[in-house]
């Protein structure tokens, strides 16, 4: 990913000869010319995200990867209540419980998937949450999907998880070598293409000119414990020209919804910002 510094090498001159009117050839030892040192511009880009973030004062977390390239940032290890961006492990755990693997959803089933990931519909949520075996069930299907850090609460919008484990599942979503069929993964993200309009804010906020597909899935809702301020989460997966980014926003403390969705839209904008511009600098150039 890095710039190589370019080393040359010196070489000594011919010295004359001791009174005999020849001269004799000798080199002198070679010295090494220091190299330019490599600059790591995603290591930059994540100081800079990392500063951003720590104005939060630990009520925000993000992280962002490219699945075509090298360029990554996680900043932020605290686990927050995931509201609802949880359906979409709801619908990975229900999707790894079909046999044979890859079989389509019954006709109910489906619609009960559709409306809790397009519109975010909680009855619908409840009803999977019940057929996956609630808590036991997500926690088997977060061994497999390569969760670490995902806990599972009785009340699914209370399950709570880090950003790490956010790319960990996205990646899960996308991967041909992830423990999904190419018809679940199509399945998934089918429908994170398909929230409805209102709900397709968040990490959809740091889409360019051009991109090719775009999916998300939004979580929201007030805390008690924190005395009625809003958590507001974003996850989802953009792809561009040369670049397929997955990245989740995880926030909380916020005095009103609008609030905490400004927050989370700038964040993803700013992180993309910065990893694009890193990696255009880490593109070789042509000779």
């Amino acid at each position: 990913m890095s710039l190589a510094g370019v080393a040359t090498a010196a070489y000594g001159a011919t010295h004359g000869g001791d009174g005999a009117g020849t001269a004799s050839p000798r080199s002198a030892p070679a010295q090494p010319v220091p190299t330019t040192p490599a600059i790591d511009w995603v290591e930059q880009a994540g100081t800079r995200i990392e500063a951003y973030v720590r104005r939060y004062d630990g009520h925000l977390a993000v992280a962002a990867l490219d699945r075509r390239g090298s360029a990554a940032v996680t900043v932020g290890a605290r686990r927050f209540e995931t509201a609802s961006i949880v359906k979409v492990n709801i619908l990975a755990a229900l999707l790894l419980r079909q046999r044979p693997p890859g079989k389509a959803l019954g006709s109910a089933t489906r619609g009960l998937a559709e409306a809790m990931i397009e519109s975010s519909d909680n009855d619908a949520a409840s009803a999977l949450w019940q057929k996956i075996e609630g808590s036991r069930g997500l926690t088997a299907a977060n061994r497999v999907l390569g969760l670490r850090e995902t806990r599972p609460n009785s009340q699914w919008g209370r399950t709570t998880t880090t950003v790490a484990d956010q790319i960990r599942l996205l990646t899960a979503l996308t991967s041909p070598t992830g423990p999904l069929t190419p018809q679940d993964r199509r399945f998934v993200m089918g429908l994170m293409a398909k929230v409805v309009p209102d709900q397709r804010w968040g990490v959809t906020a740091a889409r360019v000119a051009g991109n090719r597909g775009t999916y998300v899935k939004n979580g929201w809702d007030t805390a008690d414990a924190d005395g009625g301020r809003w958590l507001v989460n974003s996850i989802g997966r953009i792809v561009e020209d040369r670049h397929d980014w997955l990245v989740a926003v995880l926030s909380d403390h916020h005095v009103t919804r609008e609030a905490g969705v400004r927050v989370v839209e700038k964040t993803a904008t700013y992180v993309l910002e910065e990893l694009r511009a890193a990696a255009a600098h880490d593109v070789p150039s042509q000779g």
